[in-house]
């Protein structure tokens, strides 16, 4: 019997299909999950539709040749991908210490693929198959594809095309751009000859067949001089749209060269719903389950992918590249047939966790003329107002959203992907802010206004601060005119470029007036191919060149942080040396208006703290040794 209709992971399950080759391997630092959620699922799925035969290989253990030759030698070659997270992202947080779980592996096990996996996995291959073709993709290639900053190894890293000794990046979302490259193959062109693909990165020695390119510094140029780097960055910014991106050339010494393509064309909507209506799974493969599943899987199970691509342009988010602006959707029959087959699962209890995307409340292109013309190079939908010719609807959302709820065995529908509030404030119409807190929350709706000072939020790409207390205001009273007592959960960001210890001693007041300490908050991680993230390396804002104020001390970093967090007896040290710093002792006594008391009563209620934790540790101890 095979797998349930999975791809084969290994050679019995290949046998079982009565295959004595694949035309691809897929090499994932992933677990095998076939859910249109996951990279891998898809692309693979994209070639099984076109005719092609793909083997998955999970997280290969990348230090014994033998598991590489599996499947044997591919007939057209490997497709490598790091995973659905950056693979460093994966496995360190922004202070750089070893995370202890990883969502996509059995059990969350840690270490279960390597660090800057693409570039191991792909040298990897290397060592057993020298001359067969390599395309990789994913979030960490497209992300890297020319010279990137790496915050965890701080240094300025060459395109990953060369570092990994791949043929061919296929980046952004690769369902065009793999079966072009995938039909060459078959057609008998030779992997170095592909270079005409839209969405693909390749390497040449001469640019003598490379027309129409724009040439980008050197990577020795960019060496030399970070400035050079913030140009270069925003050039190839300007460039990510599939309409009015041009091909951008990087040189690397004389005589070497890697070549951007323009990128791919977004999908229509039928072509949205065709790769949705592939034949998944919607699970992890079954020879998972003895060692606990995937934990990734439960975020995504029962959760609905309506769109993608943001008009959004928040400066620390990488969909910019990797996805791009121009919004995709899928139709409504295409998500209600999905939603319809997903209450049929035994473990659906009646809650579909999401309806969204990058941004749930994007149902179409920002303007008119995006889907003919593109978006605005240099401009933006949003920031730092909306455009005068954005065309706020909510009314297909809307639609959609009644359809759903409408679907028997399903109880209540959520919207967990982020609301963009400033669209939603741009709406004159308040049916879909009325019906989001009536249905589609549960008490607590979570947005992201990220700082609350404008000098930082300018930095981020979002909207002023007085945007959000007017959403705030207007979310507040909607409900209590529904008689819902539902709250709002701010997301928050420390030491984003732009803020100093003023801005963030600004954001700890606003948390104080609010009455409010976040469980968690987000230092700022610098991860490649980011307009913040050139802030961070630069110190300047690659698309005015003005210096920027970058905290890149670890010590500020956490006072930052501590700040936000300033109610944590823990943090007190580090929030009082703040308030000193920032010379804001007034924020230190006994008024109301006061982060912290000073430090004698401070230490003393620690110390209370720590005696009513002890005191209750040995109550609990004596209850244990009463006898029943």
């Amino acid at each position: 019997m095979i797998n349930n209709g999975f791809l084969p992971i290994n050679r019995e399950e290949m046998r079982q299909r009565g295959w004595d080759w694949v035309d691809f391997v897929y090499v994932t630092g992933d677990a095998y999950v076939d859910h249109p959620s996951f990279g891998h699922a898809i692309i693979s799925r994209v070639l099984e539709a076109h005719g092609y035969r793909v083997a998955i290989l999970p997280q290969p253990d990348w230090k014994k040749e033998e598991v590489i030759q599996e499947f044997g030698r591919p007939r057209l070659g490997f497709l490598v991908s790091g995973g659905n997270m950056d693979s460093m992202v994966n496995h360190y947080s922004v202070s750089k210490k070893r995370r202890q779980t990883d969502a996509y592996t059995p059990g969350g096990v840690i270490g279960k693929r390597p660090d800057y996996a693409t570039v191991v996995y792909c040298n990897y291959i290397r060592r057993v198959y020298k001359d067969c073709p390599i395309i990789i993709g994913g979030i960490e290639a497209s992300l890297r594809r020319m010279a990137h900053y790496d915050y965890w190894s701080n240094k300025l890293k060459r395109s990953i095309l060369l570092d990994s000794q791949a043929d061919l990046i296929s980046y952004g979302m690769g369902e065009r751009s793999i079966i072009e490259i995938a039909d060459a193959l078959q057609a008998g062109i030779d992997i170095k000859d592909i270079t005409f693909i839209d969405g693909t990165v390749f390497k040449t020695k001469t640019l003598e067949s490379v027309y129409d390119a724009v040439m980008l510094p050197s990577y020795e140029q960019l060496l030399a001089d970070k400035m050079n780097y913030a140009r270069s960055f925003y050039t190839q910014y300007c460039n990510t749209d599939a309409f009015s991106g041009k091909r951008l050339v990087e040189p690397y010494g004389e005589h070497l060269y890697v070549v951007q393509n323009p990128p791919a064309k977004p999908l229509s909507m039928q072509e949205m719903d065709d790769v949705y209506a592939l034949p998944y799974r919607r699970t992890y493969h079954p020879s998972y389950k003895q060692s606990g599943g995937i934990p990734a899987i439960s975020e995504v199970k029962f959760s609905l992918i309506s769109n993608r691509g943001c008009f959004g342009g928040c400066n620390f988010c990488a969909l910019t590249f990797h996805q791009g602006r121009i919004i995709q959707v899928r139709s409504h029959d295409s998500i209600i047939e999905e939603a319809k087959n997903m209450t049929q699962d035994p473990e659906f209890k009646g809650y579909i966790h999401d309806v969204g995307g990058p941004t749930a409340n994007f149902r179409k292109p920002a303007c008119e003329k995006q889907l003919t013309h593109g978006a605005c190079v240099g401009k933006q939908c949003l920031f730092p107002k909306p455009c005068k010719n954005l065309v706020v609807d909510h009314s297909d959302y809307l639609h959609l959203l009644r359809k759903l709820r409408k679907l028997p065995k399903v109880k209540k529908v959520f919207i967990r992907s982020g609301i963009r509030f400033d669209y939603v404030m741009a709406d004159k119409d308040n049916s879909f802010l009325r019906e989001l807190c009536r249905y589609h929350v549960s008490g607590q709706l979570k947005v992201a206004p990220e700082h609350v000072a404008d000098a930082v939020l300018k930095r981020m790409g979002k909207p002023e601060n007085s945007v959000y207390q007017k959403f705030a205001q207007k979310y507040k009273q909607i409900n209590e005119q529904e008689g819902m007592k539902q709250y709002l959960v701010p997301y928050l960001m420390s030491s984003h470029p732009g803020s100093s210890l003023k801005e963030a001693v600004e954001l700890a007041e606003y948390l104080r007036d609010l009455g409010y300490m976040p469980e968690q908050v987000q230092d700022f991680y610098p991860t490649p191919s980011t307009i913040s993230t050139c802030m961070y390396y630069t110190g300047v804002d690659p698309r005015t060149m003005e210096p920027v104020y970058v905290p890149v001390n670890p010590h500020e970093k956490a006072m930052q942080r501590a700040l936000i967090q300033y109610r944590n007896p823990q943090l007190y040290d580090l929030v009082e040396e703040a308030l000193k710093k920032a010379h804001r002792e007034d924020l230190i006594g006994f008024d109301k208006h006061c982060l912290i008391r000073p430090r004698r009563l401070a230490a003393e209620k620690i110390e209370k703290n720590h005696t009513n934790k002890k005191k209750k540790t040995i109550r609990n101890t004596h209850k244990k040794k009463r006898p029943k």
